[in-house]
């Protein structure tokens, strides 16, 4: 009977340090979704950029993309994100696809500009960068090796 009572609190304690540890985690991992006000961007190529992907400013999480959508008439990609509350950026934003490396996901790099007007609720980012794959970077240098 003791040994049994032992193995108990030990599977408790077991058990409540890995609770411990995933609310940690969660915590410092900032995978939870950014609230605040909503922008727009367009894109001619999102690059494999899915909703709950990261928006950074030098590298800072700033908001969560909230939805990436078709435009049926242009067929650009529409990135939808939601940006920090307390956060206005300029209305000459840059918006740009990063890539966090080879097996890391995408996500969107904005760099703000200098101006004094913001862009509003719901507004959208107009100068925009498109999405170099890996692929597409290579073939550059070789490209440029091969004297073509």
């Amino acid at each position: 009977m003791g040994r049994s009572a032992v193995e108990t609190i030990l599977g408790l304690l077991v058990i409540s340090v890995a609770v411990i540890f995933v609310v940690f985690a969660y915590n410092t991992a900032q995978i939870q979704a950014v609230k605040g006000y909503e922008v727009k961007a367009n894109f001619f190529r999102a690059g494999g950029l899915t909703a709950g992907s990261d928006v950074r400013i030098s590298g800072i999480k700033v908001g969560t993309v909230i939805e990436s959508k078709l435009d049926l008439t242009t067929f650009d990609a529409v990135i939808t994100m939601s940006v920090q509350e307390g956060l206005r950026l300029p209305d000459d934003t840059v918006a740009s696809i990063g890539s966090e490396g080879i097996l890391g996901g995408n996500y969107v790099r904005l760099q703000p500009g200098g101006s004094q007007t913001t862009i509003p609720d719901g507004g959208l980012i107009k100068k925009t960068k498109d999405f170099k794959s890996l692929e597409d970077q290579v073939g550059e240098i070789i490209f440029l090796a091969t004297g073509g």
